[in-house]
């Protein structure tokens, strides 16, 4: 049987005594899109930190590949926020650049010769796939908030990462671009065999691109200690692609009223 690519076991995150996660049990195989929706402040964001690395579990086990999972980000995981994580004094191209050999040399202008032109050809190459090779001589203040999104795509995917973390990356833009970006990543996704893991707060958004859908929530309450209980995932929903475009039901009424309160 194949080893999932994440896999938590009993996962607990508390801050002190603010619980804000608690026995979070999942398995998520490769190539799998996870849409996560919830409440606002349910752990949603503090889960993708756990799988980023950026913050290290409390208890239980969090695993990448069968092995704990390193306690500070790796070029296996790549992220994009919704507010755009680019250098705003490098152009898109030095972006991009900055984004493959970061290991290796903190500046792009350290690279010489045949090391400089290879990082500036992958660099366009992957500006190309993201619809952005027309702009790559621009500054990001010159770029769109839909043009800047694709440069963070871009950015995150340099380093070839098998898993890609999207925390509200549509959130910002118009409903038009944001069609277009649902385009883009659902193309990716596919091209580079990525696994996903997607916060949104639009729930058609997450049922039209995720393959399974997520729904963060408090199983327990305590109107008195409100921290005294994390969220767990209370529903875990697989989506067919052939009901992309289904109409909600009553069945569906508590996922939706789970994600928008």
């Amino acid at each position: 049987m194949a080893t999932p690519i994440i896999q938590a076991k009993d996962v607990w995150k508390e801050y002190g005594d603010n619980v804000v996660l608690e026995r979070i049990n999942l398995s998520v195989m490769e190539g799998e899109f996870v849409s996560i929706v919830g409440a606002s402040g349910c752990g949603k964001s503090t889960f993708l930190n756990l799988l980023l690395g950026n913050e290290s579990v409390s208890r239980g086990q969090l695993l990448l590949n069968g092995d704990i999972l390193p306690n500070e980000p790796g070029p296996e995981r790549g992220i994009v926020f919704q507010k755009y994580s680019v250098f705003p004094h490098l152009s898109a191209v030095q972006n991009v650049m900055l984004s493959d050999v970061f290991a290796q040399s903190p500046f792009v202008s350290r690279l010489f010769g045949k090391e400089k032109q290879q990082a500036y050809t992958q660099a366009m190459a992957m500006l190309d796939k993201v619809g952005l090779s027309h702009a790559a001589h621009k500054y990001p203040a010159e770029l769109s908030g839909g043009m800047q999104q694709r440069l963070a795509i871009a950015q995150a995917l340099m380093k070839k990462p098998k898993i890609l973390l999207l925390d509200e990356p549509f959130g910002a833009l118009d409903p038009g671009i944001r069609k277009d970006m649902h385009k883009l990543v659902h193309q990716l996704w596919q091209e580079h065999k990525l696994t996903i893991f997607m916060i949104t707060h639009d729930l058609s958004e997450g049922f039209s691109l995720g393959n399974r859908l997520w729904v963060f929530d408090k199983h327990r309450h305590d109107a008195q200690h409100p921290e005294r209980f994390g969220a767990q995932v209370t529903y875990d929903i697989p989506i067919a692609k052939d009901i992309q475009n289904l109409s909600f039901t009553e069945d569906m009424k508590p996922v939706i009223d789970a994600s928008v309160a």
